[in-house]
């Protein structure tokens, strides 16, 4: 009989000592919290596991959950340079080193006679990690810098991955993904409440219910299946905080996010014919409200919830910070209305988005309002 894909998990978890967590990048609550269940659930299993996304800054309405400052934006390290050298013959009297000029300078001095190139040897460790976990990422490319600068690490070392997206690539050697579940949180909820859900406490039920709650946006959108009920019914009875959860994701917002929020709106705009909400933030409101550029994928959530005619939602602004002396533009663009063919990496497909299905971004090296009429010249050409 086959193995399912729970049995597969546990077999390949097994032996592994040391376990890296992944989610691509400007990935939403549904990543940060199931990344966060599943590293404590591994830890309480007695693994050492770390869970890291490229520039990873961590949203405040998720600060709340157990051990997520621990989120690292890049590697630490994967692997280290060994220098072997024999001095069987010679000894050592002194050992020492500088660093001149960005380079490494080490100086031995033998107790008698000489070394030469012959008494070394180089070599690498092996990877730290012995297992990788990929969380709603729909392909390798997606984890960016992470998986360009580092592609040996994720062609030497297994890959489990798990995903509700689509159009998710199966790039893993285990490939758990779901296209009925609403989110990763839940697939992940189903795992480990099959392998043991005695150890399912308080901590690990807060974080997924997290993600459930995250990527529904409180149950709001019309994703929400019985299953989905379900399993946060089930997590409300293993000890997650409801409560604790909705007053962290959407009851703390700070001044300068509703400021931001307000500065949104007042830039409003809609295009009935295509089910088309847009809005764009410029540089200046940035800086003059002082808010942070992760408040905007906020802004998109509740568009989503509070317009439901809007079928699709494209959020442009300015970075707060110029590169290289000119203001790259972001685009953020949500389709609610997957169903219908045109997600948002397809609309987006000649701007060379990231992301997924559901939501996709990219950048535009042109000033705002040429990227506002470009985005929206190219969707009606495209939606209608």
């Amino acid at each position: 009989m086959a193995l399912t894909y729970i049995d597969q998990f546990k077999e390949l978890l097994g032996d592994k000592k040391h376990i890296l967590i992944l989610f691509r990048k400007n990935a939403g609550g549904d990543a940060i919290a199931t990344s966060m269940a599943l590293l404590w659930y591994l830890q309480k299993k007695g693994k050492r596991a770390d869970v890291v996304s490229e520039d990873f800054t961590l949203p405040q309405p998720m600060q709340f959950l157990k051990h997520s400052r621990t989120i690292r934006p890049q590697f630490d390290h994967l692997q280290k340079f060994i220098i072997t050298i024999d001095v069987e013959k010679t000894g050592l009297d002194e050992l020492s080193y500088d660093i001149k000029e960005e380079k490494l300078r080490i100086f031995i001095t033998p107790k008698h006679g000489f070394l030469t190139r012959d008494h070394i040897r180089t070599a690498q460790s092996d990877f730290t990690y012995d297992l990788c976990i990929i969380l709603d990422t729909p392909d390798l490319r997606s984890l960016g810098t992470l998986y360009e600068n580092n592609t040996e690490l994720f062609f030497k070392t297994p890959i489990i991955n798990i995903d509700h997206n689509p159009a998710n690539e199966r790039f893993g050697h285990i490939n758990m993904v779901d296209v009925t579940a609403t989110s990763t949180a839940e697939i992940v909820f189903d795992l480990l409440s099959r392998w043991d859900v005695a150890s399912i406490d308080d901590t690990t039920a807060t974080a997924l219910l997290t993600g459930i709650i995250a990527k529904t946006k409180a149950f709001k959108s019309d994703t929400v299946k019985p299953a989905t009920l379900t399993a946060a019914s089930a997590l409300m009875e293993l000890g997650a905080k409801q409560q604790y959860i909705m007053q962290n994701l959407f009851r703390t917002r700070t001044i300068q996010t509703l400021k931001l929020w307000g500065a949104a709106l007042q830039h409003l705009e809609r295009d009935a014919s295509i089910g088309l909400v847009w809005t764009t933030i410029t540089r200046d409101d940035l800086v003059r409200l002082g808010a942070d550029e992760d408040a905007l994928y906020d802004i998109v959530d509740e568009l989503i919830v509070n317009s439901p005619e809007a079928k699709k939602i494209l959020l442009l602004h300015e970075h707060k910070t110029a590169r290289d002396g000119h203001t790259p533009i972001h685009v953020i663009l949500h389709a609610a209305d997957r169903a219908k063919g045109r997600e948002a990496m397809d609309l987006l497909r000649p701007f060379h988005p990231k992301g997924d299905d559901t939501r996709a971004w990219c950048i535009l090296d042109m000033d705002l309002r040429q990227a506002e009429e470009t985005l929206l010249a190219h969707l009606r050409h495209e939606l209608k």
